[in-house]
């Protein structure tokens, strides 16, 4: 066997070996990687018969390009893989505060320390301590058989529980002096959507601040109209859109930034942005993008 073939035959035999572990990390379609992997076997079964040393270098610093990207996918999955667990549910009343990722302190000057240790110990906790009341008092209703008061406790069940879960995001939606902008497929589907990052930004930071009273600004993935949306939530749960998953989230309650900012939501929504982890909102849109529904 020549060297030409030799090599085609170990370029082969790589990437169905990249292919067979991007399946065993059930690794969607839809993303790049496998993308790439394609563009690459295309390229290969393209080649003809013999390459120069310059075309064999291009082979393999496009191989190694892809190598290297791989790797950097799986070590940023690996960084905030907490974001997805495999276990048992939790029981009624099981819920906890979680611990913020970085110290009070971080997002200084952009947000204060006592702004964060008041919205994290205090009112983060306070929808922890609901959820897990209303889970208990409807459990108590069920054994019971008594539903006298099921509207009010299915009403904190919302409240309570939407307010733990979107602060829960909140906290790694945000990494102290933030990341360099969105990369990959979610910067492509933010591009394809709302024509650019600067309209997406725009419009997302118009919905926040117009917000009447309390709420949130949230950038969601539809599984069933299959692209990015951007919502308001009053309070924590009227005006959602269900069937719908949260990517990229924004406390715009007054508790968020009001010691700090007074009434000038506008300038902690501007200096917000300078926050972000991209990282965590675009595993967020990888794992919420693998879900399509039937459209209706």
């Amino acid at each position: 066997m020549d060297r030409f073939s030799k090599y085609v035959k170990e370029m082969f035999e790589w990437n169905e070996e990249m292919r067979d572990f991007l399946e065993s990390e059930k690794v969607g379609e839809e993303s790049e990687l496998w993308g790439k992997l394609n563009g690459f076997t295309e390229m290969m079964e393209g080649l003809g018969h013999p390459l120069s040393d310059l075309d064999l270098l291009n082979l393999q610093t496009k191989a190694d390009t892809i190598q290297q990207e791989m790797e950097e996918y799986f070590k940023r999955k690996q960084v905030i893989g907490d974001i997805w667990m495999m276990g048992t549910s939790l029981p009624a009343g099981g819920h906890t505060l979680p611990d913020l990722p970085y110290p009070y302190q971080a997002l200084e000057p952009y947000i204060s320390e006592e702004i964060m240790k008041i919205h994290h110990d205090v009112h983060h906790r306070a929808y922890v301590d609901g959820l897990n009341k209303a889970e208990l008092s409807i459990k108590k209703a069920r054994e019971e058989n008594d539903f006298s008061l099921i509207n009010y406790w299915t009403r904190e069940l919302a409240f309570h529980g939407s307010g733990h879960y979107l602060h829960t995001i909140f906290w790694k939606n945000m990494i102290p002096q933030g990341t360099v902008g969105p990369h990959g497929s979610l910067i492509t589907e933010i591009n394809s959507y709302f024509s650019s990052f600067e309209l997406f930004q725009k419009h997302f930071s118009e919905v926040a601040n117009r917000i009447q009273g309390n709420g949130w600004a949230l950038l969601v993935w539809s599984p069933r109209s299959r692209h990015l949306e951007i919502l308001q939530a009053e309070n924590h749960h009227f005006f959602t859109q269900w069937d719908t998953i949260p990517i990229l989230v924004l406390d715009v309650w007054e508790h968020a930034y009001y010691l700090q900012y007074k009434n000038n939501r506008k300038q902690y929504i501007e200096n917000w942005w300078k926050l972000i982890n991209w990282n965590d909102v675009e595993l967020r849109f990888e794992k919420a993008s693998e879900l399509k529904w039937q459209e209706f």
